[in-house]
């Protein structure tokens, strides 16, 4: 075992990813070597998450199992979003954890890690130092990560919006928006390395450029964008802030050929007083309009939305407001969360007053209803053209996304034979489910 490799395990979203391969990048730059299997590495790292309650188990089960199966003179570090949220007391049943860094100060994990090497045996070291929100001075770490041909690109973190039910601003702090020179150059990057989808995220991309001054800073951020990487086949924009989504946003979506038309804006409920209790936005006559207004300017976009079940003081009534809303809008792709009770935030004083039986009720309730518009969304591709980027294929069959589908939380298209990943290609749409699509690759006609 090589004392300068390292392994690293990214738990819950995109964003975290990200942050794992920028820390993975430091510590490559320092002399590390990434290795695959952790029983190698000298160093193994946990990226937490600490959103919900399930993850924060998720995070301490992999903690554990690590820590139990840990070889003399391995070092383990806790990293993210569980540690930023409860430092030293992130997971006080798992001995053997060396050392502790949050998700504010990713960016000191090359110095944490020689500091664990340099003492024998290891002292433990927590780097949490007091920090208002995440740092900005990344060490020349890119804020992307690559999978295949498509790539996340973070372009701000943090969160300043009041959503009672989340921790996100209590583990990240407010807002902090990348500039706007270093994500044109982190793009033209990934256009260099060959990536054909850039997938822009943050805890709300639709406030980029608040804390800058810009006025319309996602729409104008695309525009450059476009400008900067026309190679790049689709730009993609995920998690959208309700109210949010203004004219020159759609006006970009709508005419913009690389802007994929497709939208994540998770709206949480359906009822004003929910949503008022959410502390959300309340203005449902807004969505309509909204949707009506992208629908007519974006002939064929995606909408993908998320909420949450089991909200303290839901009642049978408001949950059923929520399923008759998403009958009545049609959102291509809807996910659904349990209401995840969790301390310090806004909503504590709410309680946890939905039995889990009722949520678990309710939750099977809206995907079911949502399979069912699923399934007719995607039965009017059957004998239409979609370009898809394949992204793997064996036992007779290529996997690929349209622009429907971003990657990882939305469904696939399945293509009849073998072909090489990496490619977008059109491919006829022969069969629908509920999910997923079915179809044939087109071959061009030679001419003459």
């Amino acid at each position: 075992m090589n004392k300068k490799t390292f392994h690293i395990v990214s738990l819950g979203c995109a964003k975290n990813t990200v942050d794992s391969d920028s820390m993975a990048q430091l510590l490559i730059k320092s002399g590390y070597k990434r290795v695959a299997n952790p029983n190698q590495a000298g160093v193994m790292i946990v990226n937490t998450c600490g959103f919900i309650s399930i993850a924060k188990e998720e995070s301490r089960s992999v903690l554990a199992d690590l820590a139990a199966k840990k070889k003399p003179g391995q070092i383990l570090v806790a990293a993210g979003c569980l540690t930023q949220r409860y430092g030293k007391d992130a997971a006080p049943d798992v001995p053997g954890i060396d050392g502790i860094i949050g998700t504010r100060r990713w960016m000191d994990i090359a110095a944490l890690v020689d500091g664990l090497q340099d003492a024998n045996p290891p002292i433990p070291r927590y780097q949490l130092p007091e920090a208002a929100a995440v740092g900005t001075d990344d060490h020349g770490a890119l804020g992307v990560s690559v999978q295949g041909t498509s790539a996340y690109l973070k372009i701000a973190d943090g969160c300043r919006r009041p959503c009672a039910f989340c921790a996100i601003p209590l583990i990240k702090g407010t807002a902090v928006s990348r500039p706007v020179d270093i994500i044109l150059a982190e793009a033209r990057a990934l256009q260099t390395a060959g990536v054909r989808e850039i997938n822009l995220i943050a805890q709300d991309t639709t406030d980029y450029g608040h804390d800058l001054g810009l006025k319309n800073g996602l729409a104008d951020l695309l525009k450059k964008l476009t400008a900067s990487v026309p190679q790049v086949d689709w730009l993609r924009v995920l998690y959208a802030y309700p109210g949010c989504v203004t004219g020159q946003l759609i006006e970009v979506m709508a005419t913009e050929k690389q802007v994929v038309k497709y939208l994540d804006m998770p709206l949480q409920h359906a009822h004003p007083s929910i949503l008022r209790r959410m502390k959300r936005p309340t203005d449902i006559d807004w969505v309509y309009k909204t949707v009506e207004k992208m629908r007519k300017a974006i002939p064929g976009l995606a909408l993908r939305t998320t909420f949450i079940v089991g909200y303290p003081g839901e009642t049978d009534a408001q949950f059923q407001t929520l399923l008759d809303f998403i009958e009545e809008l049609c959102f291509d792709k809807v996910g659904v969360f349990k209401y995840s009770f969790e301390p310090g935030t806004a909503a504590e004083p709410l309680g946890d007053s939905v039995p889990a039986e009722v949520k678990e009720e309710r939750f099977k309730r809206l995907m079911e209803k949502q399979q069912i518009i699923s399934f007719e969304r995607n039965k009017t591709f059957v004998g239409r053209k979609l370009d898809v980027l394949l992204e793997g294929f064996g036992q007779g069959v290529s996997i690929g996304r349209s622009y429907r589908d971003a990657p990882e939380i939305d469904g696939l298209v399945l293509v009849k034979g073998e072909i090489p990943s990496g490619q977008i290609i059109p491919v006829r749409i022969d069969e629908a489910l509920e999910y997923d699509l079915k179809g044939v690759a087109v071959t061009k006609k030679k001419s003459k």
